[in-house]
């Protein structure tokens, strides 16, 4: 039997809309080990091409963008709850009268904190292990982390609109997939294409940062430097998800859910 990618978000929304519903705590803690699951691929990666950073080599974002991937299947996977795929998932429900938009809401503002409290708790763990003390292990990271911290933000928010437009893709079209090595390969296909152009993702730049502000980093590093990222690139992102996933996928597939309906 042919799987229905939309109608496979659309189960999806509203099986967290039932999580939400029974426990909003849990809904909250699914949220926060989603933000923890992209702090392990922000490791890896980061360490991953921090090897080829001090080396000048061309290798270095290639070598990082493919061991971020790790992220996306422990997402998958793992049971997470991701802010960025739920600005896809909700809209397009809501926008099938499955959802109402006021819980729509709540359920986005549950999902975002929850993210900001993985991540945080998560840099507090990483900073116990000491692993990025040295100099000579951070470097990448921090230089990515300030670059981010003082772009300008027109260009952070149009970023944004397009990491999550390609992420919540790296979700949805594996659904049409069969077998777990496809959906996996597909996923880290994405994922590699979202960090290789340099788009802007909320949640990955919320756990970046905060690990970024544990170390031993300089003053273009900051708190200041976070809202000027995280305001225009959180915006851009449910812009990706809600317009160019949402509403595109249910206004260009009305015709079929129609004739479905009539069925």
């Amino acid at each position: 039997m042919e799987v229905n990618p939309l109608l496979e978000a659309e189960q999806l929304a509203l099986k967290k809309q039932k999580i939400f519903r029974q426990s909003r705590t849990r809904y909250l803690a699914r949220a926060a080990l989603a933000s923890m699951f992209i702090g392990f691929g922000v490791i890896v990666a980061f360490k991953t091409g921090n090897f080829f950073y001090l080396e000048h080599s061309p290798f270095t974002y290639p070598m990082a963008a493919i061991t971020f991937g790790a992220a996306i299947i422990l997402i998958a996977y793992g049971g997470g709850d991701l802010f960025t795929g739920n600005t896809f998932y909700f809209t397009f429900a809501a926008l099938r009268k499955k959802m109402n938009w006021s819980e729509v809401v709540k359920m986005w503002i549950y999902s975002y904190s929850g993210n900001i409290l993985g991540a945080t708790a998560f840099a507090f763990l990483i900073f116990t292990t000491g692993l990025f003390d040295d100099s000579s292990v951070n470097s990448f990271l921090l230089s990515v982390t300030e670059k981010k911290m003082n772009d300008p933000t027109s260009e952070l928010f149009f970023r944004a609109i397009l990491c999550n437009w390609l992420v919540c893709m790296a979700f949805f079209i594996p659904m049409a997939l069969k077998g777990d090595g496809p959906k996996m390969f597909a996923m880290i296909l994405f994922v590699f294409c979202f960090f290789i152009s340099g788009y802007e993702h909320s949640i990955a730049n919320m756990c970046t940062f905060a690990i970024a502000l544990v170390l031993n980093h300089p003053g273009t590093i900051s708190a200041a430097g976070v809202i000027h990222n995280l305001i225009p690139v959180t915006i851009g992102n449910m812009i990706g998800g809600s317009l160019m996933m949402g509403w595109m996928y249910h206004y260009a597939n009305k015709p079929f859910f129609s004739d479905e309906e009539k069925l």
